[in-house]
Formats: C-alpha cells, structure tokens, sequence
C-alpha cells in the first residue's frame, strides 16, 4: 500500500504544484507590471529590506510562484473546469489580497496603523489580486487539461 501512494503522490499532487506555479509567474508578471506603474514594486522590495525595482521584481515573483503552486496543491482536486478552477483562482486572489495586502504587508513594513484600511490604493490592488487569480487560474485550466 505505501509503495503504491509515494507514485501516485509524485503523479498527482507534483503536476498541480507545477500547473499553479506557472499560472503563478505568468499572473505575477501581469500583477507587477501594474504594480510598477503604480511605483508600488519598491515596497515589495522593502518586505526584504530592499528598495530597488529589480529586488522588488523578485520578492514579487517568488511570493507570486509560492501563491500559485499552493493554489494547485490546494484546489488542484476541485479546480476542473473553466468555470470552477477561474471561480476557485478569483477568490483565491481576494484571500491574497486580504491576507497580504491588508494584513502581511503593512505589519511586516510596521505600519500597523494601515492594517485592514480600504483606500484607493487597497482598491487598486484589489483588482491587481483578482487580475493575479485570472490569469492563474487560466495558465493553470490550460496546463492541467494539456496533460490530461
């Protein structure tokens, strides 16, 4: 019995990691090109005690391909279908962005006094979480029915 789960672990669970990974980096790049032209990309350096365009790019796309390979280990069993997986990546998108553009980011920067505040900027990057979970959740549905 256990020789057979470590394949089908290595066959199921790995792809969907991978699928959402991609959809990660592909969203991510939609996400950051936005963010930079808000000049919001040097914050997301500032989470690692950077302040340059190109540390913020890759703390971005990290964070991005680790957001995006949970999505497939998570929701990957669920997410089958155009409309289901793009509803699951939608919301998965909002929760991101509650988690970490109203929560994470403004207490790991220390300003607390910006936690849970919904202004035009938590608006804008509202949009960008759900412009994020689109488009991860369409890299992941091509990938995943690809390889079907």
């Amino acid at each position: 019995m256990a020789a057979e789960t470590v394949p089908n672990i290595r066959h199921a669970v790995i792809p969907r990691i991978g699928y959402g990974i991609v959809g990660g980096i592909a969203g991510g790049i939609m996400f950051g090109v936005l963010m930079q032209m808000m000049g919001m990309i040097t914050m997301v350096a500032a989470l690692v005690g950077g302040s340059s365009v190109a540390i913020g790019w890759l703390v971005h796309l990290v964070i991005s391909m680790g957001i995006g390979g949970s999505f497939g280990l998570l929701f990957g069993t669920v997410a089958k279908g155009w409309p289901r997986t793009l509803v699951f990546a939608l919301l998965y998108g909002a929760v991101w962005w509650v988690l970490g553009a109203l929560i994470l980011m403004p207490t790991i920067l220390g300003m607390t006094e910006m936690v849970f505040v919904i202004n035009t900027t938590a608006m804008q990057s509202l949009v960008g979480h759900l412009i994020f979970g689109l488009i991860l959740g369409i890299v992941y549905q091509v990938f995943s029915r690809r390889n079907a």
